[in-house]
């Protein structure tokens, strides 16, 4: 069994974890090999679900922000009530924080607004970010020149190049079980185009579960199935694998475990 997990990105305040998320929190990831999970904040209600669930399991860290598909209806105060929940030692980025244009339903102009307020807080609160980016590449990649955060962007789908260009800004680049489908040419070839220094992996759980189990709920140990497709890919070791992406891990996020 691979050991020393560290899912950088985990949504377990999700209602596909309702039924068993105490059972699985107290005992059955770390029996899975899990020594620490990240939990990333959607919406202000979500974040302090994380950051509550964080100070309740010793092994959970949160990050706290607005999603892209959060933006509408926010409360005029919504920077001041996520710089409250980072006074939690256990918070340790903004995130999820950035753009979506998938859906057409959702504001563009002020998924902009509220991703360049969350960047600029975290810059004032030094914290690193974590990022989301669907089908808004170009508008992502040109706010992340702008402010240069330190940071990490999550479920990444996009090219070798903005990769290189990524790590360039100096920020670190997460993967999911997407890159076991049998369709995730690209990913592979952004994955190799990772140093191995700014490597992170993730499950975006309950979301995103990895070969074997695509299409069921996905959970922080199934981040072995995605570390063993690395390590034939990379011809490394898969333990390895998953000490080097909790070492980067804790660097980025400023964990000592």
């Amino acid at each position: 069994m691979l050991t020393n997990i560290f899912d950088s990105h985990c949504h377990y305040e999700d209602e596909a974890f309702d039924e068993d998320r105490d059972e699985l929190l107290s005992t059955g990831l770390k029996e899975g090999g899990v020594v620490a999970v990240i939990h990333a904040g959607a919406n202000l209600e979500r974040s302090q679900m994380g950051v509550d669930m964080a100070e309740k399991y010793d092994f959970m860290y949160a990050a706290v922000g607005v999603h892209p598909q959060d933006v509408d209806d926010l409360p005029d105060n919504y920077l001041d009530i996520l710089r409250e929940m980072t006074k939690s030692e256990k918070v340790v980025a903004i995130g999820e924080i950035g753009l979506d244009y998938h859906y057409d339903e959702y504001d563009r102009e002020k998924q902009l607004r509220v991703f360049e307020e969350q960047l600029i807080l975290a810059q004032e609160l030094d914290l690193p970010v974590s990022i989301h980016s669907r089908d808004a590449m170009g508008d992502t990649m040109e706010l992340l020149r702008r402010y240069k955060p330190k940071g990490v962007m999550h479920c990444f789908s996009g090219s070798p190049e903005i990769a290189r260009e990524l790590q360039e800004l100096g920020m670190y680049v997460s993967f999911t079980g997407v890159l076991t489908f049998k369709n995730a040419k690209r990913a592979v070839e952004s994955m190799l185009a990772v140093a191995d220094d700014r490597l992170l992996l993730e499950t975006d759980c309950p979301y995103m579960a990895p070969e074997p189990n695509r299409g069921k709920r996905c959970d922080s140990r199934m981040i072995c199935h995605v570390a063993e497709k690395i390590a034939e890919l990379r011809n490394m070791d898969a333990q390895a694998v998953i000490d080097m992406a909790n070492a980067n891990t804790c660097r980025l996020f400023g964990i000592t475990l």
